[in-house]
């Protein structure tokens, strides 16, 4: 263990031949470039910043179907400019590999209207963000910028985002067709989850056995048959979150968050670096999954 740095709580309990990785393996920023930034007006509402990637200026037909990935980042992301296309978890689903893997896909990255008060706080997070105004921005994509084609509606939230990714799902399971929360502790009770069945919404949950900010024993251990019993739920809940390397993930910001930062290897599409699946049930990573659909 590298003794420069501080030592996560949970430092005692990790297995004895494993180490911790103070920072995930890849770089960030390589491919900014392949992203679009414009902003939208919803009604009666202020305007909102977004990303997007287009298949089509990268090799892909302009005249196929394709699926729509919108990816809602964590808490403070917004704040951190361009950077948040990788925070969000959407960076690397611009590389050619996973577009290869998914046949092309157009990416959406919506930013909250984040600010910090005159007391530092973070403030206009998505909870300050009507459900029905991302709908709207999102149903405007759809329609400005594919032409009203889409062939699978797939949304990916991170923290504070997986939260909003649920939400959205309990006010508009008829939109989409998947919904990937990374890092929510906030699991929709039986009903909605009948619903999800109804409308054949796929949900990936994702969650780390020892997250932060989430208890797993309480909030998420009592859900998961139900999760299970669901037509299409693949449930990921690593022992310990892990980087590239290997190594149990740590990120100290004042606060440890290492396990809480699932959407990390997530990103990377659940394979280390040396091209070995992180979760033997997905050979093929998350894109493999979302191509299954």
């Amino acid at each position: 263990m590298n003794q420069n740095k501080p030592l996560p709580p949970w430092a005692n309990i990790i297995p004895k031949d494993a180490f911790i990785s103070y920072s995930p393996t890849y770089k960030v920023g390589e491919y900014f470039d392949r992203f679009h930034k414009e902003s939208f007006k919803p009604a009666d509402f202020a305007d909102l910043t977004y990303y997007f990637y287009d298949p089509s200026e990268h090799g892909f037909p302009k005249d196929k179907t394709y699926p729509l990935i919108t990816f809602l980042h964590g808490a403070s992301n917004a704040l951190e400019g361009d950077v948040c296309i990788n925070y969000a978890g959407g960076e690397f689903y611009a590389k050619d590999q996973y577009q290869k893997a998914l046949g092309g896909a157009y990416l959406l990255i919506p930013l909250a209207n984040e600010y910090r008060d005159e007391e530092g706080r973070v403030k206009g997070g998505w909870g300050e963000i009507p459900v029905n105004v991302l709908y709207e921005l999102i149903d405007s994509f759809i329609k400005r910028k594919m032409d009203g084609r889409i062939s699978k509606n797939i949304l990916i939230g991170n923290s504070s985002g997986a939260w909003m990714t649920f939400n959205m799902g309990n006010n508009y399971a008829w939109f989409f067709d998947a919904l990937i929360p990374v890092g929510a502790g906030e699991i929709p009770d039986d009903k909605m989850l009948d619903l999800y069945d109804k409308e054949n919404v796929s949900l990936f949950y994702a969650i780390g056995k020892h997250d932060e900010l989430n208890d797993f024993e309480t909030l998420v251990a009592p859900r998961l048959e139900r999760l299970k019993a669901m037509k299409n739920c693949f449930i990921y809940t690593p022992e310990w979150v892990q980087n590239g390397d290997k190594g149990i993930a740590s990120i100290n910001f004042g606060f440890e968050m290492g396990q809480h930062c699932l959407v990390n290897p997530m990103h990377c599409n659940l394979m280390f670096d040396d091209g070995t699946p992180m979760e033997p049930r997905l050979p093929n990573g998350v894109t493999g999954w979302i191509a299954s659909l």
